[in-house]
């Protein structure tokens, strides 16, 4: 009941502001027999920001990456300050692959933009992917999560979300 009124509240947000990319939402959902408070990245902008720039991760809260279909996805840590776990999960919410990703070195003063994206190490899902999940480090170990656990998520209601929000975003 209480993710139905998050819901309806979020998309009455959504409908009155708008412009998605300035719209901070969060959502609790129950991860490794836990709660944690995640906000939810659902439009493109959020996504490229992602958890960039944060000096550190609060213990039972993340980031909830929600796309607008599934496929192979990447991650990187370019101007991640923080070393952060990371979770992919399939359409049905089950975790698809898990990863401990480091913080990288800065970008050089006679470092191109180009050569620092180029030196990243990436992330793979592997698999197709529809969300990501990213909370702090040590996560993965602590919760012992892996790969075909089931997360505890309204996967339609976040793929509806973020379909609501596609359309408030325009082409």
């Amino acid at each position: 009941m209480a993710r139905f009124v998050i819901l309806i509240l979020l998309t009455l947000l959504l409908t009155a502001c708008g412009d998605t990319s300035t719209l901070r939402t969060h959502d609790t959902i129950e991860l490794g027999g836990r709660t944690w408070k995640m906000e939810l990245a659902m439009d493109d902008a959020a996504i490229a920001r992602g958890l960039m720039g944060r000096t550190s991760m609060p213990p039972g809260e993340g980031m909830l990456f929600i796309f607008p279909d599934t496929q192979v996805r990447s991650f990187w840590m370019g101007n991640c300050l923080v070393n952060i776990d990371l979770l992919f999960l399939d359409g049905r919410g089950v975790i698809a692959a898990t990863h401990r990703m480091k913080a990288e070195a800065p970008r050089g003063p006679d470092e191109s933009e180009l050569a620092y994206q180029a030196r990243m190490k990436h992330y793979w899902s592997g698999v197709p992917a529809r969300f990501a999940i990213e909370v702090p480090e040590g996560t993965i170990d602590d919760l012992s999560l892996a790969p075909n656990q089931k997360v505890d998520l309204d996967v339609e209601a976040l793929k509806e979300l973020r379909s609501r929000a596609d359309s408030l975003q325009g082409p």
